[in-house]
């Protein structure tokens, strides 16, 4: 199947005439709402449909081996869908049965938002990676709450659902921290888990709220309306350096937090190999936005062990950052990440990736 899809399908779906990164990714996620859609009356709306059944059979692999318990949550293997591949929700009865054992959402906003002018998706094949500068386009927290609850259901959607929250591009900073807390309000009921998103290089001035004082005041925000106590994470950059981060893992254990997840996207731009250019004649890689996929791996493996070391194993990690074989995934688990979540290797290995992942960690 991997040879298959990289050898022949992935360089047709790249070469579709006029399809750019963008328009191939929101087909996918048509094609996958419309084979898992429910089905036409009450009877058979939360059951899986032909399509999903056969999906699971063909990429899923069930081994209790790979199962684990974290935050009182039941993940039937370690590797999930990062966030920003489904903002709002589309395709979420697909992901279990493409072998995810989690899925993670958003990332979401309080108000509804387009995001950046396009083009603001790229390939760089040469060096299997994607650059974006999306903007949190999504539809909003309240379009998504609708929405799962609409389907939610341990049948049509059986793995952990993680929601990772941003500001909304409208709200000056000085408010962020009671924009996370609304948007937070609005979906606590449909998360199994939520992740405070300060990292992404998108909006304008989101990097600042990685400050602990500012960090400080929106988790503290967050944690005000949780009495439920859903683990709430915070996602990190790789551009940080160690002095930042440690100050984070002080924040993040001093507030009790569930985890942290390593790494977003990076504004670095070293030793890349595509020399693609846009119409303009501007190089693909100068474009402005964060870098995705190989070259991120070895960073994020980098702060995923300096967090361990930091808090000698006691905080989980969620690991991500260039993940696309087993022993990708395998080097952040054995560096301290407790789960592990893919998104750019999974667009150029195909749906089969998971599968292979799991088959490889179970040789390890």
């Amino acid at each position: 199947m991997q040879d298959i899809y990289t050898s022949l399908i992935r360089p047709l779906l790249f070469a579709i005439p006029g399809a750019g990164p963008e328009w191939l990714h929101q087909q996918t996620l048509r094609s996958l709402a419309w084979m898992t859609r429910p089905g036409p009356n009450e009877a058979t709306a939360n059951q899986p449909s032909v399509y999903q059944t056969w999906l699971q059979q063909a990429y899923t692999l069930a081994d209790p081996r790979l199962q684990q318990s974290l935050w009182q949550l039941k993940f039937d293997n370690p590797v999930g869908l990062a966030a920003g591949f489904d903002k709002d929700g589309v395709g979420l009865r697909a992901w279990a049965a493409l072998g995810f054992g989690f899925a993670e959402l958003g990332t979401i906003t309080l108000h509804p938002q387009l995001g950046n002018p396009r083009p603001r998706l790229f390939r760089l094949p040469a060096d299997g990676a994607a650059l974006n500068r999306m903007g949190f386009n999504n539809q909003g927290a309240a379009a998504l709450a609708a929405h799962l609850q609409r389907i939610h259901s341990p049948v049509a959607v059986p793995i952990p659902v993680g929601i990772n929250l941003g500001k909304s591009k409208v709200t000056p900073l000085e408010q962020a921290a009671a924009d996370y807390q609304n948007s937070f309000k609005l979906l606590k009921d449909w998360g199994d888990y939520f992740v405070v998103n300060v990292s992404s290089p998108n909006t304008p001035g989101l990097r600042s709220l990685q400050a602990t004082d500012q960090l400080a005041a929106i988790v503290d925000a967050i944690q005000q309306v949780n009495p439920g106590q859903k683990p709430l994470l915070v996602k990190i950059s790789p551009d940080l350096d160690w002095q930042a981060i440690a100050a984070i893992v002080r924040l993040a254990t001093d507030y009790d937090l569930a985890g942290l997840i390593a790494t977003n996207t990076t504004v670095r731009r070293s030793d890349l190999k595509t020399r693609i250019l846009q119409p303009t004649g501007q190089p693909v890689a100068n474009e402005a936005g964060g870098l995705s996929g190989a070259p991120l791996r070895s960073r994020s493996t980098e702060v995923i062990r300096f967090i361990w070391q930091q808090t000698q194993g006691q905080l989980p990690i969620i690991g991500v950052g260039g993940i696309f074989s087993a022993e990708d995934a395998w080097e952040k688990i054995t560096a301290g990440a407790a789960l592990v979540q893919v998104y750019t290797g999974w667009i150029y290995e195909g749906p089969g990736m998971i599968r292979r992942i799991l088959s490889g960690l179970l040789q390890s």
